[in-house]
């Protein structure tokens, strides 16, 4: 439960309120925010210690509403700022700070770039000690309209309906006629979703609805639906949703083919997933390669052009028989094992020439490094969506023996704070 934290202080500036002690007094505070970390917030201090506090920009000074969140971990939201940034823009997005789908909508997006490049570069150093002085490229594209996958909630008011977004760190709807990172099919759904679910027809039992496209074709899943949608409905949405069809989606994305089920993760940036799994296999080559956390191939695909054998592991039912399908598809040979990847390591004995591994969130963990230590293969591609959990990762990989050659930031989210990060490493 938050505890409202009624406190009057300054960290910066002159006067009679510069420096004093905080008090339990009011429930603002000034801050002079120092950077923006891993999260979306810019990190300030005051008396009563570091505060994060989101929609800021380093150099800003802010009066903040503070509260003390579980963890004793200070948190607020601006009020009023008594200096800006000169990199800060205008947001585009009506709802932008209301809808908590992006954090960076106020920065530049040069700037955004560049920051994030800081943020990961402070997070390998704090807590995974490499400190990394040499460059780290950017790998970007447009940033706005890049998503091929929405997720929008359908909410009853009274006997209207609306569709939008969740607020920030909250369960609470934000409705939203349109989104601006969405591609423009989905723009084009989501407008068709808002007047559906104004008619009678709209199934009740639908309260969200996920839309993933190549911007021709349409998969749509019902999340949290107690039953299907019957023949009759599914016909109204075909009408009404243009290039809608049940079923798996077909997905160019490079010079291969995917087959999408609705259970089946994929890169959620249309302009960048195929560089994406292009810089994750490098110039790597030889005999057998071992692809983890593979899903539905997109990194295998171009793997096994390039390796005698390749094995991809994914514990995914739904991604295994994709993967199956688009290897058969491409013509290309693919052994796919459908277990958990720290099961799969412990009764592995063959050492591969090359291992890519594209983890969750949680990252690799201490168990799969030390399986990997065992194996000892000579190189290995860690794509990461978290800057703590790589940090954590690169550190045992180099107590075990590994050390990176490269590091490349892919923009896969702009106007948020994720960052997706392709690490090389070789054995010492």
């Amino acid at each position: 439960m938050n505890e409202p934290l009624k406190i009057e202080c300054s960290n910066s500036g002159s006067g009679p309120r510069a420096g004093r002690r905080c008090e339990n007094r009011s429930v603002q505070c000034k801050l002079k925010i120092d950077k923006l970390v891993y999260g979306g917030s810019g990190l300030g201090r005051c008396e009563a210690g570091a505060a994060f506090v989101p929609y800021t920009l380093p150099g800003e000074e802010v009066e903040t509403d503070l509260e003390r969140q579980n963890g004793g971990v200070l948190r607020g939201r601006p009020v009023a700022w008594a200096t800006r940034s000169p990199d800060r823009v205008e947001p585009p997005c009506p709802v932008f700070t209301r809808c908590g789908g992006c954090h960076y909508q106020h920065i530049e997006y040069e700037r955004e770039r560049a920051l994030k490049v800081e943020i990961l570069r402070e997070t390998l150093q704090r807590l995974g000690g490499l400190a990394w002085q040499a460059p780290i490229p950017v790998v970007a594209a447009e940033p706005w309209g890049y998503r091929n996958r929405t997720q929008l909630r359908v909410v009853q008011r009274g006997t209207e309906a609306e569709i939008g977004f969740l607020a920030p760190g909250s369960h609470d709807h934000v409705a939203a006629l349109e989104c601006a990172i969405n591609s423009p099919k989905l723009a084009e759904l989501h407008a068709a979703l808002g007047a559906m679910v104004r008619d009678r027809r709209f199934p009740h039992f639908v309260r969200k609805v996920e839309f993933f496209t190549d911007e021709r074709k349409v998969q749509m899943n019902l999340p949290d639906a107690t039953r299907p949608l019957s023949k009759r409905l599914q016909a109204w949405c075909a009408e009404r949703l243009a290039g809608y069809r049940p079923g798996a989606l077909d997905y160019r994305c490079g010079e291969d083919r995917f087959r999408v089920s609705g259970a089946s993760f994929f890169q959620v940036n249309r302009l960048l997933a195929a560089k994406l799994a292009r810089a994750a296999v490098g110039d790597a080559e030889g005999g057998l390669a071992l692809d983890l956390y593979c899903g539905v191939g997109l990194i295998t695909l171009p793997l096994a052009r390039r390796f005698r054998e390749v094995v991809a592991v994914d514990s995914g039912a739904s991604a295994m028989r994709d993967l199956q399908h688009n290897a058969r598809q491409a013509g290309l040979s693919v052994r796919a094992v459908q277990l958990n990847v720290r099961r799969f390591l412990e009764d592995c004995e063959d050492r591969p020439d090359c291992v890519v591994a594209d983890p969750p969130r949680t990252g690799l963990g201490a168990a799969v490094v030390r399986h990997l230590a065992r194996l000892r293969p000579a190189r290995l591609h860690l794509v990461s969506c978290d800057p703590a959990t790589l940090a954590r990762d690169l550190k045992l990989l180099g107590a075990a023996g590994y050390a990176v050659e490269s590091l490349t930031l892919f923009d896969l989210f702009p106007q948020t704070y994720h960052i997706e990060t392709v690490a090389i490493l070789r054995q010492r």
